[in-house]
């Protein structure tokens, strides 16, 4: 898990540990267990690696100015 994180690293991910728990920011850093999660108001979330069950790859989504339908 910690190699596949490495190679994440500074792509913008959606991480969820459990039903409730679930964290998106850029990946800042790994090591010793544990995943260094930026988010968009530059807050560092720590999160432990063994409990993460599920990630997700953002996609960048393009805005286009306009209204919405």
């Amino acid at each position: 898990m910690e190699e596949l994180l490495r190679q994440l690293m500074g792509k913008k991910i959606d991480v969820t540990c459990a039903t409730n728990a679930a964290f998106r920011g850029d990946v800042a850093d790994v090591k010793d267990g544990v995943l260094y999660l930026r988010d968009e108001e530059d807050r560092v979330a720590y999160v432990a690696i063994d409990k993460i069950a599920v990630i997700y790859e953002c996609r960048e989504q393009t805005l286009r100015p306009g209204f919405v339908a």
